[in-house]
């Protein structure tokens, strides 16, 4: 079975998902990415310390997993003046419609993001045909697998007006 390009996986739970343990600000905790038994994609828990320590055979041997310090999510809102998509946006609408042709767009929004330090390379796996970056988003704690289209030196300049023209078209609504 293909892997599907890319992924959007829950943002960070605010409590264990094991014992429903709240978590405290910088409150260490785990995360692990494993395969869904049921659809095809993955599913994220988010395990207290103890939790993590005590974990069941079922849970041992996660896709991927990290530690982190909890910090709540951002309150204040910014009130967005411009009608353009940002980069996030467009990223987010590019996994959600999962079109082939749109692989190295989001691969380079990710990377954007990343230098903006708004998504965090959390891992990498490698696969039977390719390399998969698993994100993390600062501030939701929306999780991004994206997959690495391994863009030739000679596409750069193309994929870079591709994703240009789409940071420049207006919202849709």
């Amino acid at each position: 079975m293909p892997l599907p390009e890319s992924w959007s996986i829950k943002s960070r739970a605010h409590h264990c998902s094991v014992t429903e343990h709240k978590f405290k600000i910088k409150e260490l905790f785990y995360t692990a990415i494993y395969p869904h038994p049921e659809e095809s994609g993955y599913l994220r828990m988010d395990f207290c310390a103890q939790a993590w320590k005590d974990r069941t055979e079922e849970w041992l041997h996660p896709f991927s997993s990290w530690q982190s310090h909890y910090e709540p999510p951002a309150t204040e809102e910014k009130v967005e003046v411009v009608t353009k998509e940002s980069a996030e946006e467009i990223l987010s609408r590019l996994i959600e419609d999962d079109a082939e042709h749109t692989e190295n767009a989001r691969y380079i929004l990710a990377l954007m993001l990343e230098r903006k330090k708004l998504l965090v390379e959390t891992d990498t796996q490698q696969t039977p045909t390719s390399i998969l970056r698993i994100y993390q988003h600062k501030k939701t704690g929306e999780i991004y697998i994206i997959r690495d289209p391994n863009i030739p030196l000679d596409k750069v300049e193309e994929i870079q007006k591709e994703v240009s023209e789409l940071l420049d078209e207006p919202r849709g609504e």
